[in-house]
């Protein structure tokens, strides 16, 4: 076991690796600098003060350099040019004594919002603590309804129920995000039709989230991802409910719920188990739509935000952050199912 935790951990750190200098080589191409460097000069600067903000601020310099110097491995790039100082390490107020020699990743550092004007690592601190507060909710929404609609449909395959159910989950993994939520709001939410059951708005539900302001968003969310955890519980269900020791069991006389809740249903969450385990990174990545939909603050709007105001280190960071938590949750997913499944774990 420990010889194939390290080999994870070695893969996931290569893996990481190789998508840090992917994602940086993608966020640092040159027309995304000069277009930053236009915000921080002027709309109406020419190409020769572009060029020197550019030269100032270190953006000339070899790709490599500059990753080194994000990672932490190199030395910060530091010049002081019409009495002020230049670099990613430095900050308003500070002296060049006080720049410190590393400040990369590794360090912790990563980097200013020239938009938000903030540290990038507050700003991902903010917004992860808000997607987490969503994630939790759409997470006990979503997988308890979705592991009861699978086993139901899968313990009477073919029967009404089971076209119901099957049906319903179709349906609902069918419809994007950008659908649903704009029907939700637009039956409960809106006074054009009268309902009304929900008031507020969920970016209230930053401060204060209550059923009435975050309940919309959440079922947003929940309802794409039920159908497809469902759907997957129905094909293992089925298949667990033929297997011989099934057969076994009804011969010997046990009772169709004793055969349900006893024999079928441990072998038959071994699958989904997986499928549950990858839905955390679809949902830090896949809120996007939904959280700038609520005009809710969370990483997906922070994500958004950055790669339209061309915020170089916060759109890496945010980057960053999603291949890390892919990884780790595809090593926690392998973990899982090593205990579930004995005859891997043998292996």
């Amino acid at each position: 076991m420990l010889k194939f935790l390290a080999r994870r951990l070695g893969a996931l750190i290569l893996t990481a690796f190789a998508m840090t200098v992917v994602v940086f080589a993608l966020t640092n191409i040159e027309a995304s600098l000069r277009k930053l460097a236009v915000s921080e000069v002027s709309s109406r600067a020419t190409p020769e003060e572009v060029e020197r903000w550019m030269e100032r601020s270190g953006f000339t310099r070899p790709i490599p350099v500059r990753y080194a110097e994000w990672l932490g491995v190199a030395p910060a790039y530091v010049t002081e040019s019409d009495g002020r100082l230049y670099g990613r390490c430095v900050r308003q107020g500070m002296t060049l004594a006080d720049v410190p020699r590393y400040c990369g990743v590794l360090q912790g550092d990563f980097g200013y919002s020239k938009v938000l004007r903030d540290e990038v690592s507050a700003v991902i601190g903010r917004s992860l603590a808000l997607t987490g507060k969503l994630m939790f909710w759409v997470m006990l929404l979503m997988v308890p309804a979705a592991l009861i609609v699978g086993v139901l449909s899968g313990m009477r395959e073919g029967s009404k129920l089971d076209r119901t159910l099957s049906t319903f989950s179709i349906a609902t993994t069918a419809t994007p995000e950008y659908v649903s939520g704009v029907v939700l709001i637009a039956v409960f939410a809106s006074t054009a039709v009268g309902l009304r059951w929900f008031s507020g708005t969920a970016t209230g539900a930053m401060e204060d989230a209550t059923f009435e302001n975050f309940f919309l968003p959440v079922l947003t969310i929940a309802l794409y991802g039920v159908g497809y955890i469902a759907r997957m519980t129905r094909a293992s269900m089925t298949e667990v409910m033929t297997a011989q020791y099934i057969r076994t069991a009804r011969l010997k006389g046990v009772s169709f719920p004793n055969i349900v809740m006893k024999h079928a249903l441990r072998n038959a969450l071994i699958a989904p188990f997986t499928v549950i385990m990858l839905q955390f990174p679809w949902l830090l990545n896949g809120v996007v739509i939904v959280e700038t939909l609520f005009n809710y603050k969370g990483f997906g709007w922070t994500l958004v935000q950055a790669a339209g105001n061309n915020d170089i280190d916060l759109l890496l960071a945010c980057s960053v952050v999603a291949v890390v938590v892919v990884l780790v949750t595809q090593l926690i997913s392998d973990v899982g199912y090593v205990f579930l499944n004995p005859r891997i774990r043998v292996s």
